[in-house]
């Protein structure tokens, strides 16, 4: 049985974690390394620019917006092929076992971001408005 009083804080318990790993992400691509460095060898492995556009756009929004707690339910669900590609690719360069290490924290990253999605935004969470389809489910009869 879920408990009501402790849900919304889980919620924002896990979509803080989440918001604090993408922002060592970027703070990763941008501080520590040159960017260039990320960039190019995912072109090198064959990426097209617009999935390397895609993934910072998921890592920003996500580092950002699941802090806040702004619309963290679509956020989530944005950055979830990000993470599904993520441990693709390392299942396919490295190998499937945990010694070889790698895929385990994009598998581990894409569940806590569908956990995130099915929970909402939790307590301490920005009000903004719905967005189109939201209110239209809201407007249906029950």
């Amino acid at each position: 049985m879920i408990d009501q009083r402790t849900a919304p804080y889980a919620a924002f318990l896990l979509r803080v974690t989440i918001a604090g790993l993408f922002i060592a992400a970027v703070y990763g691509k941008f501080i520590l390394k040159p960017i260039s460095l990320w960039w190019n060898g995912l072109l090198k492995a064959g990426y097209p620019e617009w999935v390397l556009a895609y993934t910072l756009s998921a890592e920003f929004a996500s580092a950002v917006l699941l802090l806040l707690g702004i619309y963290s339910r679509w956020v989530s669900l944005y950055t979830l092929p990000m993470m599904i590609g993520a441990t693709h690719f390392w299942m396919v360069r490295k190998s499937f076992w945990f010694v070889e290490g790698g895929w385990e924290m994009p598998f581990v990253w894409s569940i806590m971001l569908l956990t995130q999605a099915l929970l909402g935004d939790g307590a301490f969470a920005i009000r903004v408005p719905s967005l189109p389809w939201e209110r239209r489910l809201q407007r249906a009869p029950a």
